[in-house]
């Protein structure tokens, strides 16, 4: 039944359901040639996913953990790089009248916010966020002196981590008022229902 609601379920990841197909299609005995050419997949595939159905079950058809590359920056880090190519060069001492990605990549690595990173990885960062640094009279600048220790832990709560510890199931994170992080000068503006 679980089965056939992987296969055909409309809510099912597109990869799931072809490999509930294949077990379907093997229980009712079709051969893996037979099974790959009705599903388009590889012989090799075929055989793959009836195997780990057969060592494991269900749970065989999902994906395997991978070790893969860890993140290279943390996030604390990505958000300094963004206030920084919100703030104009001068205030740096930099003579430009903005930031260009390969300046604003050294700029980073003389403040020691990163030791290394590249003009790409900075470009796509504000890229992600849609920030428009060079659009400067309509920006927020970040100028609060404690704008790091703050960052760290709001970010730190947004991967659900509290002083180090990672929080529990029945521990819940409630965002009353970010004010100080975002307007330095103390403003707010009042929330409305």
């Amino acid at each position: 039944m679980r089965l056939k609601k992987l296969a055909y379920g409309h809510k099912t990841e597109q990869r799931l359901r072809v490999r509930a197909q294949v077990v379907l299609h093997a229980a009712r005995g079709r051969s893996n040639a037979c099974i790959a050419r009705e599903t388009g997949l590889h012989l090799d595939t075929v055989r793959r996913w009836r195997g780990r159905f057969a060592q494991a079950g269900l749970p065989g058809l999902k994906d395997r953990q991978r070790c893969g590359r860890s993140a290279s920056f943390t996030p604390l880090q990505a958000a300094e790089v963004k206030a920084l190519a919100c703030r104009l060069p001068a205030e740096s001492e930099v003579p430009l009248s903005r930031w260009s990605c390969p300046e604003l990549a050294r700029e980073a690595a003389r403040r020691g916010i990163t030791p290394f990173m590249s003009a790409s990885t900075v470009r796509r960062w504000p890229a992600q966020d849609a920030l428009k640094p060079w659009q400067h009279r309509s920006w927020i600048f970040i100028t609060s002196p404690g704008f790091r220790l703050k960052a760290a832990w709001v970010l730190d709560l947004y991967t659900r981590t509290w002083q180090g510890e990672q929080l529990g199931d029945d521990e819940y994170v409630i965002s009353a008022d970010v004010t100080e992080l975002c307007f330095p000068t103390g403003r707010t503006r009042p929330l409305r229902r």
